[in-house]
């Protein structure tokens, strides 16, 4: 009796410790998310994009700003998404708290919990950027938000991240190799020490399209584009490789061990291949984007760990959901979309697009269809009380 008694006493103190204190904002279903890029002006419109995704049952999605139109076309999906405060607003938001309060109360709390934000990326590639800057800034501006977020009692639900380039490297190669920059460490150190508190994973946007372009002659496309090739042998960890999305990685495993931060979860933020290119761009075919994006999603839809980190099944956001044409830059920023302006794929790896005439008309001849069954039970239900 006495146990029994000490167990309810337990379970009551479990129930009245505040959740706030105890649970983690996780900000990610499963393991395969998407980009919706909108730097466009022919794609289709939010609502649409929606239809799109849970077609595709794809559950995860980031956009790169807090856009409200998006957001009120999200409600009531069950899609979790990431908004992103861009780096123009770090400077102001790193000195300001009331400033970082009345962003969030104005991108984020009044869509919730309609909307699932399940996260907000404050700014976008900045260690290791042009801009040093902007480095110095970005551990404030991080706090500031969290803090907003906690004073809004939602630090439980929406999760703070900041993802990053290749940039922050010194070494990728052979993936044990990996480490950071010694001008990004003391911006980056302060950074994970900050995230490890809070729970949050270390965000990678890992292209090994980027990697290829850079030196064709040196790397082997099958090592690139998941395809069958001799890999590559790790001597430190004896680990063999035979595709570098896992080796970029567990690249970023071993850097974050090298600062410290061993148990923190990688997450790619961005990863994808370019379906057209300009004529320095080796590779950039539908043929390869094909190979790369469909290999890539039976990859992670199996749920599996990389070779160092085997247990830990690795999640990835694919860039893009379109081709975006008013993208600046080569050829291939305008083209690493699945899904083409129209909502037709842009190549087949597994989805349905979203055709406009056809599926159009078909969600209106199912409309149709509908009403006129109604009808048709209403007319029977009448004529039948006539009868009688």
């Amino acid at each position: 009796m006495g146990f029994f008694s000490f167990f309810l006493w337990l379970l009551f103190l479990l129930l009245i410790v505040p959740l706030s204190n105890v649970l983690v904002a996780h900000a990610f279903t499963g393991t395969y998310g998407v980009n919706y890029g909108r730097i466009a002006d022919n794609i289709p419109p939010p609502e649409s994009v929606v239809t799109l995704l849970k077609a595709a049952k794809i559950k995860n999605t980031r956009i790169y700003d807090a856009d409200h139109g998006v957001l009120r076309a999200f409600k009531g999906s069950g899609i979790e998404i990431i908004v992103g405060l861009g780096n123009e607003y770090l400077r102001d938001i790193s000195v300001n708290p009331d400033r970082a309060v009345d962003w969030v109360k104005e991108n984020v709390e009044p869509f919730l919990p309609g909307t699932h934000i399940s996260g907000i990326a404050v700014g976008n590639e900045v260690l290791g950027s042009v801009d040093p800057e902007l480095w110095e800034v970005l551990v404030p501006a991080v706090k500031n938000v969290y803090n907003a977020l906690d004073r809004l009692h939602l630090t439980d639900k929406i999760e703070v991240s900041s993802p990053h380039s290749e940039a922050v490297f010194a070494n990728t190669f052979p993936p044990s190799a990996g480490v950071f920059k010694d001008s990004v460490l003391p911006y980056m150190r302060p950074l994970l020490q900050f995230f490890s508190q809070i729970g949050t994973p270390f965000y990678i946007n890992a292209y090994p399209f980027l990697a290829y372009i850079s030196d064709p002659e040196h790397i082997d496309l099958n090592y690139a584009i998941f395809l069958s090739n001799p890999g590559i042998y790790d001597a430190k960890t004896k680990l063999h490789y035979d595709n570098m999305f896992d080796a970029m990685v567990d690249a970023s495993y071993a850097a974050l061990e090298k600062a410290g931060f061993g148990k923190m979860e990688v997450i790619v933020s961005e990863t994808g291949w370019a379906s057209r290119g300009d004529e320095n761009e080796a590779g950039a075919t539908v043929k390869n984007a094909r190979t790369y994006n469909r290999n890539l999603r039976k990859r992670l839809l199996k749920k599996k760990g990389t070779p160092y980190r085997p247990k830990v099944p690795v999640k990835a956001y694919i860039f893009a959901l379109f081709n975006e044409n008013l993208k600046p830059g080569p050829t291939s920023e305008r083209n690493f979309g699945l899904f083409k302006a129209d909502g037709s794929t842009a190549y087949d790896i597994g989805f349905t697009g979203l055709k406009s005439s056809s599926a159009t008309s078909s969600l209106l001849s199912i409309k149709v269809c509908g009403l006129q069954g109604l009808a048709q039970i209403a007319f029977a239900a009448l004529v039948l009380v006539l009868i009688l």
